[in-house]
């Protein structure tokens, strides 16, 4: 990816060519002036709209989907490492021999050494969740986006001893200045086909179903084991979901790979 030159999507080219023009009838034709205004606004909204869009690839591409049709699924796991939640979670993942990825926030793995061996040693992926997480990460400019990158980059890399292929914006939410990042850091924008909202709903049998629903071969599932909303008896829900989902799934004749495995063409 990196000896190709960025190419900006539709949409962006697009919204550059509206901006340009726009100044330019400004210039030429000063009445059109309001006009030029209303468009301008109008394709930020749509601009910021489509960053809002987890799945959205208006912005530049996005794996949703693993694209290659063989029986697979890929089972995502965001936030942590948790040193509460993740061992457990590794426990059901061994005790049901499933590989995981693990969409991990840098500044976790940084305080959690021994975990992210374990993480590593059993088989999963690590990959980049930026370095803090931050709530307001989709309205970094270009700079904030590259040093929260970089900066993951490095830290999950001194911790595996593998540099992350993959990326998702925390919350999904991202906005123009990321895919240039991206490129030049050779890394790819993966999101999901579908989440348990394992963060917000207590119910696991709720979150089970959504996540089972309509599921079939390449499929991307998102959990969380870092900010895991509660069930009635105190643990984080995932612990309840993935031992159902697993066996569900599995009954379907899919194998669990991680997403780098799933994304190639010749497994």
């Amino acid at each position: 990816m990196q000896n190709q030159k960025w190419q900006a999507s539709p949409l962006l080219k697009a919204s550059a060519a509206l901006h340009v023009g726009a100044a330019a009838s400004a210039l030429v034709w000063p009445g059109s002036i309001g006009f030029g205004i209303a468009s301008v606004i109008a394709n930020h909204v749509v601009l910021a709209s489509a960053g809002l869009w987890p799945r959205s690839s208006l912005l530049g591409p996005n794996v949703l989907r693993l694209p290659h049709g063989r029986d697979e699924i890929a089972l995502t796991i965001d936030d942590g490492p948790d040193p509460e939640v993740t061992p457990r979670v590794l426990d059901i993942l061994a005790e049901k021999n499933v590989r995981a990825t693990f969409f991990c926030i840098a500044a976790k793995v940084k305080n959690q050494p021994a975990l992210v061996w374990r993480i590593v040693d059993e088989g999963h992926h690590i990959e980049n969740h930026s370095m803090q997480h931050r709530h307001y990460f989709s309205m970094m400019g270009m700079g904030g986006i590259k040093r929260e990158l970089v900066q993951a980059q490095q830290v999950i890399e001194d911790a595996t001893g593998r540099r992350p292929q993959f990326f998702r914006a925390p919350a999904g939410l991202r906005n123009p200045f990321l895919d240039p990042v991206l490129h030049q850091l050779d890394l790819r924008l993966v999101s999901w086909t579908r989440r348990g909202f394992d963060t917000r709903i207590h119910d696991a049998a709720k979150i089970t179903q959504r996540l089972l629903a309509n599921a079939k071969a390449g499929d991307i599932l998102l959990l969380h084991d870092g900010n895991a909303a509660r069930s009635k008896n105190g643990q984080a829900v995932i612990l309840e979901v993935l031992p159902q989902l697993i066996d569900r799934l599995s009954q379907q004749n899919l194998r669990f790979v991680s997403v780098e495995e799933g994304m190639r063409a010749d497994c």
